[in-house]
């Protein structure tokens, strides 16, 4: 096995892993006794998923979030620099993309050391495959603002760049603040403007669907407590 940082991307809800993961990522995974993560318990299930043969006693586990210090994640990598293969595993989907395990890629090309990004679900990609949208120019935004006030500026400066740069714009909240954010959508975007709604991805409840800001009034379905992501277009 080659020495190397891998991403190994994980479920996105309560999937079965043979439906969303290639057996190439399982023959990986049980090689890595070192594994860099955004929660070790769910990590620990995780890998117990992939194989139940694994013992997770004899794997180190090495904690990462938004306060975890450059100084840290440069430890974290010495098992790798040492010729040891390690791992980075994310909360859901695929590792570095919107995620903190984009550090430790950063760091890991800072020290010229081997990357390699394993094959797995990504809700961002599988919403924008989904949706009918321009896929060749989108942007991601996570998070929009708490505040109602900014969250509303938000949205509308988000749809005034899917008419003037031809952009798909992307973005999440919180889930017991889905139907809210859907509802801000409503009401602060052009009627022909186009809303898709992808939520529970991958999983038994998957709903993906597109509609005009005008389609959707009165027809909204209760997303409250459901991964969910929102997408504009023109």
């Amino acid at each position: 096995m080659e020495v190397a940082l891998y991403l190994l991307p994980v479920t996105l809800g309560e999937t079965s892993i043979d439906s969303v993961l290639p057996p190439y990522n399982k023959e990986i995974i049980v090689q890595i006794k070192h594994f860099i993560v955004e929660d070790v318990r769910s990590a620990r299930r995780f890998l117990k998923k992939v194989d139940k043969e694994i013992d997770i006693d004899t794997l180190t586990f090495y904690p990462l979030n938004k306060h975890t210090s450059a100084e840290e994640i440069s430890g974290y990598l010495k098992p790798l620099i040492a010729g040891s293969p390690m791992g980075v595993i994310s909360e859901a989907g695929c590792p570095a993309v919107a995620d903190p395990g984009a550090d430790v890629v950063a760091m890991a090309q800072r020290k010229n050391l081997k990357v390699v990004p394993l094959v797995g679900p990504s809700s961002i990609i599988l919403s924008v495959m989904a949706s009918g949208f321009n896929g060749q120019s989108f942007a991601f935004h996570g998070y929009l603002p708490i505040d109602p006030s900014e969250r509303v500026k938000t949205i509308k400066h988000l749809e005034s760049r899917i008419y003037s740069e031809n952009q798909t714009q992307l973005f999440i909240e919180t889930p017991y603040r889905n139907n809210k954010m859907a509802e801000d959508i409503l009401h602060n975007c052009r009627p022909q403007t186009k809303l898709c709604i992808a939520a529970d991805i991958t999983c038994e409840g998957e709903f993906i669907k597109t509609k005009t800001v005008k389609e959707w009034q009165g027809k909204l379905p209760d997303l409250t407590k459901i991964p969910c992501i929102f997408l504009l277009y023109k």
